[in-house]
C-alpha cells in the first residue's frame, strides 16, 4: 500500500463520522492529497451524503477534476434539492477545460430544469466545443432568458457564423434587456456589415447598457459606414454609450468626428476626455494637436497620460 493510500485510510474514521463538519473537513484533508484514489469518496459524498454543507463542499473540491466520472456527477448535483449545492456544482463546471468534458456537457443541454440548462452553457462557453453549437442554436428560442443568453455566449464564443440573422433578431428585438445586450455583443464576432442594421437599431435601444454594447461592437466590426451613427452616439444621455463611441470612432479612424472628438476633451468626466484623446491619437490628423496641447495640463494624470499618448502618435 502506498503512502498515499495510507493517508486516505486514516481519514476513513472522519469521511464516516456522524458528525457533518468532521466530513466536511475530511473531504477538504482529502483533495488536498490530490491523490486519484480519493476520487470515490469526493463523488459518493456529492450525491449520497445527507448534509447539504458536505455535498456543497465536495462539489467545490472537485472543480479541478476532469473525469467523466466527476462531469458526470457534477451535472447530476445540478439537480440537486438544495441551491447551494446546484451553485457549487454550477461553478466547478465552469471552470472546466477539456473539450471531452465539454462533450459529455451536451446531452444536458436539453435537460427539463433550466438552472441546469443554464449552467451547463455557462460552462460550455469557453470551451469552444462546435458540437455545442446545434444546441446553442437550438437554445436560442428557449423560454428562459437566461438559458437563452449562455447560449449566445457559445456561439459568440464559437464565433459561429451561421448564428449572425439569429443573433442579430435577438439584439433588435428579444424581450429581455440581457439577453439583448449580450447578442448585440456577439454580432462582432465576423467583420460582416450584414450585422450593421441590426446594431444601428441596438444603438436606438430603450436601454443604456444596449446601446453601450452596441456602440462597442461596431467599433470591433470595423466599418468606417458606422462612423456617422457613433458621431451621433456621441450626444446620448449615458456617458457610458458616449465613451464607448468615442473609442470606437478610434478603432475606425473616423476622421469626420474629429470636431466632435475635440470637443470631449472638454467634457466634464475624465474618463470621456481620456477616450478622447486617445482617439485623436489614433485618428491621426494633426488638426488634434493644439486642442492636445491645451490639454496636456487636465487635472487628471491619466487623461494627461492619454494626451501625452497621442501628442506621440501625431508628431
Amino acid at each position: 500500500m502506498t503512502d498515499e493510500n495510507l493517508e486516505i485510510e486514516a481519514l476513513r474514521p472522519r469521511l464516516q463520522a456522524s458528525d457533518a463538519g468532521v466530513r466536511r473537513i475530511a473531504l477538504i484533508d482529502l483533495a488536498d492529497l490530490e491523490d486519484p484514489d480519493g476520487l470515490v469518496w469526493l463523488v459518493d459524498s456529492l450525491g449520497n451524503d445527507p448534509a447539504t454543507e458536505v455535498r456543497a463542499q465536495a462539489a467545490s473540491l472537485l472543480e479541478a477534476w476532469e473525469e467523466d466520472e466527476v462531469v458526470g456527477a457534477l451535472c447530476l448535483a445540478l439537480t440537486d434539492t438544495e441551491t447551494s449545492v446546484r451553485e457549487a456544482a454550477a461553478q466547478s463546471l465552469s471552470v472546466l477545460k477539456t473539450k471531452q468534458a465539454g462533450r459529455l456537457l451536451v446531452p444536458w443541454t436539453g435537460h427539463a430544469d433550466v438552472t441546469v440548462r443554464t449552467a451547463v452553457f455557462r460552462a460550455l462557453r469557453e470551451l469552444r466545443l462546435e458540437d455545442a453549437a446545434p444546441a446553442a442554436l437550438q437554445a436560442l428560442a428557449d423560454s428562459d432568458a437566461g438559458v437563452r443568453r449562455e447560449a449566445v455566449g457559445v456561439l459568440g464564443w464559437l464565433k459561429h457564423l451561421p448564428a449572425l440573422e439569429r443573433l442579430a433578431t435577438l439584439a433588435s428585438s428579444d424581450p429581455d434587456t440581457e439577453v439583448r445586450r449580450a447578442a448585440t455583443g456577439a454580432l462582432g464576432l465576423a467583420n460582416d456589415e450584414r450585422v450593421l442594421p441590426a446594431l444601428y437599431q441596438a444603438l436606438q435601444d430603450t436601454t443604456w447598457q444596449v446601446r453601450e454594447e452596441a456602440a462597442t461592437t461596431l467599433g470591433k466590426v470595423g466599418s468606417a459606414s458606422a462612423g456617422d451613427a457613433l458621431i451621433n452616439a456621441l450626444a446620448d444621455d449615458y456617458w457610458q454609450v458616449r465613451l464607448r463611441a468615442t473609442r470606437s470612432l478610434g478603432r475606425l479612424r473616423y476622421l469626420p468626428a474629429l470636431d466632435a472628438l475635440i470637443q470631449a476633451l472638454g467634457h466634464s468626466i475624465s474618463n470621456l476626455r481620456k477616450e478622447a484623446a486617445l482617439a485623436l491619437g489614433e485618428l491621426g490628423d494633426r488638426q488634434a494637436l493644439t486642442a492636445l496641447r491645451d490639454a496636456a495640463d487636465d487635472s487628471d494624470p491619466e487623461v494627461r497620460k492619454a494626451v501625452r499618448i497621442a501628442l506621440a502618435q501625431l508628431q
